[in-house]
């Protein structure tokens, strides 16, 4: 039986991402009781325009945010452009952030991956997106920083993972810390 239900949301509009690569393996590195929904549709969001905010939601974003709300936590691989995250991810959680005090990650736990055929992975964006989330108050896991470096290495043509024991074990740190601070997460909330 499924007891945990991620969202895993790539900042990647690229067809063969390394960022949708990494959350494609996730599911076989997943704890028992663990389920991870892959959201594949950050492209289909419209701009964010606080004229648009009017209910009802643009129906991309009322989707992401039934998914997201839904959730018992959230995994977001950024890919790092220019020192920072992409705007496709920035689109879609200035979107999750509204409205104001019903965010749908208002509290809500999330972890931060990503990765970056640079030699400093994706660092600096995972801080500028760590800064976004605590801005927006999700519930942010700090450790352990996933930031693949010099992914063309790591990666097919194709977008797919070749498995590296090294990746494998921090992603698996990656998803047990997830899963211990939602499980905190819902004892809380059922106080």
């Amino acid at each position: 039986m499924t007891s945990l239900k991620f969202l895993a949301i790539s900042g990647s509009l690229r067809r063969a991402s390394h960022n949708t690569g990494l959350l494609r393996i996730l599911p076989s590195l997943a704890p028992s009781g663990v389920a991870i929904d892959l959201y594949e549709g950050i492209g289909n969001l419209p701009l964010f325009n606080e004229d648009l905010e009017t209910l009802p939601a643009p129906s991309a974003v009322a989707e992401l945010r039934a998914r997201v709300a839904a959730a018992d936590g959230v995994l977001i691989a950024t890919p790092e452009y220019n020192s920072s995250i992409p705007g496709s991810l920035m689109n879609a959680l200035d979107w999750l952030s509204r409205p104001v005090g019903a965010s749908a990650l208002l509290g809500k736990p999330v972890a931060v991956l990503g990765a970056s055929p640079s030699q400093f992975g994706t660092a600096r964006a995972q801080l500028v997106l760590r800064q976004v989330l605590h801005r927006i108050q999700a519930q942010v896991l700090d450790h352990p920083e996933v930031t693949v470096f010099r992914s063309y290495g790591r990666f097919d043509s194709e977008g797919a993972f070749l498995r590296d024991a090294m990746t494998e074990q921090l992603l698996g740190e990656l998803l047990t810390g997830l899963v211990r601070m939602s499980r905190t997460d819902a004892s809380a909330r059922a106080v």
